[in-house]
């Protein structure tokens, strides 16, 4: 038990590192600050809309500071910024290091009783993880905000700055974005495909 005990913390070490090269924090000044993820290697990252704006109905265009999983500031401009889906997809500015961009994972698959992890900057703290189990994935949960969205609802923590950060799956891919909390020990996360789907469209319009 002792050995499979230190193997299982091992490799869950070993994934939260894994994580982390593609964690990122966003910087909106007054605002406040979150969490986001690095989506691909020419510097797209995935947020929530909230993270960005803290009012409804802010254009896409503001300026932004980043922070890279090497401590490197850089800017970043939104480039979408959907406040019912609550995910904004960001662009990084100027002469960036090699970038590592997260796996996406299939959130459409999920089932309850899987195990995930959520990474974030909760209270300014770096790459913190919070761990649990998927409650129910899908529109019309009855713990999710809204009608006919589809959420991961998730039985884990999420605290202020983690919002737009990855929700990841047994393998470190990405399954979504920590959201908020909807209840007691109760948290939502946006799924991926919503997000990637998201990400696809910012590209085909030629924003990014």
């Amino acid at each position: 038990m002792t050995t499979l005990l230190t193997q299982l913390n091992s490799d869950l070490g070993e994934l939260a590192d894994k994580v982390r090269r593609s964690l990122v924090q966003v910087s909106a000044g007054r605002r406040g600050s979150g969490s986001g993820v690095i989506l691909t290697p020419d510097g797209l990252v995935a947020t929530n809309a909230h993270v960005i704006s803290g009012t409804r109905g802010r254009r896409p265009g503001r300026r932004l500071r980043i922070t890279l999983p090497t401590g490197v500031v850089v800017e970043a401009t939104s480039l979408t910024q959907d406040d019912e889906l609550d995910v904004a997809i960001l662009k990084l500015e100027g002469e960036l290091p090699e970038l590592q961009p997260i796996e996406f994972g299939d959130s459409k698959a999920l089932r309850p009783g899987q195990w995930v992890m959520a990474m974030g900057y909760p209270w300014g703290v770096s790459g913190a993880v919070a761990g649990g189990i998927v409650i129910g994935a899908g529109p019309d949960l009855p713990e999710a905000p809204g009608a006919g969205r589809d959420w991961i609802a998730v039985d884990l923590a999420l605290r202020p700055g983690h919002s737009g950060g990855p929700l990841v799956d047994h393998q470190g891919r990405l399954i979504g974005i920590s959201t908020m909390m909807a209840g007691l020990e109760v948290g939502m996360a946006v799924p991926a495909h919503v997000i990637e789907e998201l990400a696809k469209e910012t590209i085909a319009a030629g924003h990014a």
